[in-house]
């Protein structure tokens, strides 16, 4: 059993083997698998497959080799029929062959006609199709062409925006459709160049207007001013009429008293201005704005507008410094600064127009922030000339320049409230000027003033005078004629206050203030004029060499008359302003000081004068103080010093005494100037003789001394002056006949002595010469 066993397993595996084999064939044979796998399972297997393997193949070949031969010699008849065919087709195919040959050359002769027509045909076809793609490329370009011819006229007559329109059709339409072509690219690069050229020319356009609303400025500014000038004008009649509706309206006449005004009068001028009105241009008129919308869309389409903006606004700083600087002697007329408000008028209305017909070129933050540079500009200038000027009525056509230049503004939208700031300055240069101009009026005034009464020839005359100057006296009797105790300059200087009151009132219009702080600043000025103007003029007049005593006496007269007028002054004052009587008022009237002020300096010189006109006739004493007789009689320089001041003191009662004011004062000027005289002429004498120098005195020169001491003592007992109670006036004298008297008794008792004494003293001192150690002591 155990010898049986491998053989059986060698026969299953010869077996297996061969069966392996046939499976690779047909494997190979039908290529179900990859013959790299099958060859593989192949070689896989034992050392001498392979050989066993191609035994197989062979036998697989010579198997098919024999099915092959089966099949030709079954076919084999049917192979050989064909062939004895072919022989006999061939003899026919010989035959078709020529025929087809002839055939071939009659057709390649008779085709090379219909080639050459073909080919024509052909060449006819080619360029009509070249004609058609050309036509079509022609069709596609000429719009190009077109359009850009177009641009070119466009160009040409400078419509530059409607260019830039046509070059963005180009390069967003056209250009991209014929972009192939050559011409396209030349017009393609072209464009840039277009696009700069007209940058460049529409900025020069705007250079010129530039340059044009420069040159126009003054005159844009002349026609806003004047308009709005008519309009407040305007307004202002029409506001007057509508009060005519409701009753008369009344304006102040030069005295201060109201009148009524004429109504058709005011209609007539309200017809005048319309009609002048619509006969004025406007600013637009002047100036052709289309350069500035020109180069603004232009510079819009282009993309690049913030240079343009930036551009126009540098420029326009520019320019308004140029108008804010003005000529160095704008001062000196009006027309100077007209033409300088002129210009900043014109310049920010061309502003508010850009402003208000573009979108974006200016700002309002612009215009304002320019507006108050310019404002703190135009205010630095004004201050300044404003100082150089010294005529009152250039300086109040200043003010209404200023006030139609911030109406003018204002109406634009432009804040003024710190140009009417300034005017109250100026204001005060105003009042300045009218203060000097008034101090040479004044002066010329008191110049021309004769110093005496004004005599009245009839009741024409004296209401001539009342009409002029508020003269109350109802003791004055209607006997003509008659003198007023004031002289001719009162009345005038009365009626120059009035006319300063109306010039200050002149300032005062249109400032936007109420009527009580214009009655306020009425006051204030006028005060002015009272306390510094006429105040300076009444003490530099008084103190003029030409003027005299009965001058000062007239003058204390016309001071009492003017300050009595001071009230009157402020009653026209609350007239002229329709203030109520009730109201209370911040300023008044300080006449009283002034004119008490001038009155006692007025008196201060009269003794002063009197006291100097005595000195001059004791300059004309010259006593023989070693005479032996006396002549008989006064002194003749002390008998005219008398009559001197009797004559003066008459001055004083013949002063109009109608008035007891008047007779109050005259009395007291008089009895304080005729007891300073008598003081001043006793000490004079007495100074004469206890002068240091006189060494000798003799009996006969004593007693003319005392003949002159005796007429002192008659004309003080004469009362030269009334109202002077018992010997008032003769004390005057008590000390000079004391001192006679014991240089009488010294002489009579030693003889001739020598007198020396000290004035400034109340004691005396007599000293005897011949024997010093005797003194004498006198108290008094």
């Amino acid at each position: 059993m155990e010898t049986n066993t491998p053989n059986v397993a060698g026969f299953y595996a010869e077996e297996n083997k061969d069966n392996i084999y046939e499976t690779v064939l047909g494997e190979i044979k039908y290529l179900e698998l990859p013959l790299g796998i099958t060859l593989g399972s192949v070689y896989d297997d034992q050392p001498n497959a392979h050989q066993k393997f191609m035994e197989k193949l062979d036998a697989c070949i010579r198997n098919h080799d024999r099915e092959i031969e089966k099949m030709c010699n079954f076919h084999h008849q049917g192979f050989v029929d064909a062939i004895t065919e072919l022989l006999k087709v061939r003899a026919d195919a010989e035959k078709l062959k020529v025929q087809v040959t002839d055939t071939n050359r009659r057709l390649q002769d008779a085709g090379k006609e219909v080639i050459a027509q073909t080919e024509e045909i052909i060449q006819c076809r080619l360029q009509q199709r070249n004609i058609t793609t050309v036509v079509e490329k022609l069709q596609m370009c000429l719009p190009v062409l077109e359009m850009y011819s177009k641009l070119k006229e466009q160009m040409n007559v400078k419509r530059y925006y409607s260019a830039l329109k046509t070059m963005d059709q180009l390069e967003n339409i056209c250009f991209p459709r014929v972009s192939q072509y050559r011409f396209c690219q030349i017009m393609i690069e072209n464009l840039p160049k277009l696009r700069e050229e007209i940058k460049e020319i529409s900025m020069s356009d705007l250079k010129d207007f530039l340059e044009s609303i420069r040159k126009h400025s003054d005159k844009i500014g002349e026609i806003a001013m004047k308009q709005a000038q008519q309009q407040k004008i305007f307004n202002a009649a029409l506001q007057k009429q509508n009060n005519l509706s409701y009753g008369r309206s009344m304006y102040i006449s030069n005295d201060g008293l109201p009148e009524p005004r004429n109504e058709m009068f005011l209609k007539q001028n309200l017809e005048e201005e319309e009609e002048h009105e619509d006969e004025v241009l406007t600013a637009h008129d002047l100036v052709d704005f289309s350069p500035v919308y020109r180069c603004l869309h232009i510079y819009s389409v282009l993309s690049d507008a913030e240079t343009f903006e930036n551009y126009y606004r540098k420029q326009r700083r520019k320019q308004a410094r140029l108008v804010l600087q003005p000529q160095s002697n704008m001062h000196e007329t009006v027309e100077g600064y007209r033409r300088y408000f002129s210009q900043i008028v014109g310049f920010f209305v061309v502003e508010d127009h850009i402003l208000h017909v573009t979108q974006g070129l200016i700002t309002r933050a612009y215009t304002d922030e320019l507006w108050n540079m310019a404002l703190s500009k135009i205010i630095a200038v004004l201050r300044t000339h404003s100082s150089y000027c010294t005529d009152p009525d250039l300086v109040l056509e200043l003010k209404n320049l200023i006030v139609v230049f911030a109406d003018t503004l204002q109406g634009y939208g432009f804040p003024v409230n710190r140009l009417f700031d300034l005017l109250f300055e100026i204001r005060d240069q105003y009042n300045e000027t009218l203060l000097k101009k008034w101090a040479v009026l004044f002066r010329d005034i008191f110049e021309a003033d004769n110093y005496s009464p004004i005599p009245v020839s009839n009741e024409e005359e004296y209401k001539i005078v009342i009409s002029k100057f508020p003269f109350q006296d109802p003791e004055l009797d209607k006997c003509f004629p008659k003198k007023l105790p004031m002289s001719q300059s009162v009345p005038q200087i009365y009626i120059q206050v009035k006319e300063f009151i109306y010039a200050s009132l002149k300032f005062s219009e249109s400032l936007h203030r109420s009527s009580t702080e214009i009655d306020d600043m009425l006051r204030k000025s006028t005060n002015l004029l009272l306390t510094r103007t006429l105040s300076s003029c009444l003490q530099n007049l008084i103190k003029k060499p030409h003027i005299g005593l009965t001058e000062l006496v007239q003058i204390i007269i016309n001071t009492t008359h003017l300050e009595q007028a001071c009230k009157y002054l402020e009653d026209f004052i609350t007239n002229i302003t329709n203030i109520s009587q009730e109201t209370v008022h911040t300023a008044r009237l300080y006449g009283l000081s002034t004119f008490k002020d001038a009155r006692h300096a007025a008196e201060g010189e009269i003794y002063t004068k009197l006291n100097q006109k005595i000195d001059e006739f004791i300059q004309l004493a010259d006593y023989d103080w070693t005479m032996t007789e006396p002549d008989g009689r006064a002194s003749g320089y002390l008998m005219d010093l008398i009559n001197f001041l009797r004559s003066t003191f008459q001055v004083f009662t013949h002063l109009p005494n109608n008035n007891n004011d008047h007779a109050a004062m005259s009395g007291k000027v008089a009895q304080t100037a005729c007891m300073s005289a008598c003081q001043h002429l006793s000490t004079s004498l007495m100074q004469m003789l206890l002068d240091n120098d006189l060494k000798q005195i003799s009996m006969g020169a004593i007693q003319q001394f005392n003949l002159d001491v005796i007429q002192c003592e008659l004309f003080a007992s004469s009362e030269p002056v009334p109202g002077f109670q018992g010997e008032t006036l003769q004390l005057a004298f008590i000390d000079l006949r004391q001192v006679q008297k014991m240089a009488t008794r010294i002489i009579q008792e030693d003889g001739a002595s020598p007198i020396q004494g000290k004035t400034g003293e109340t004691k005396y001192f007599i000293l005897e010469k011949r024997r010093p150690s005797r003194r004498h002591y006198f108290g008094l």
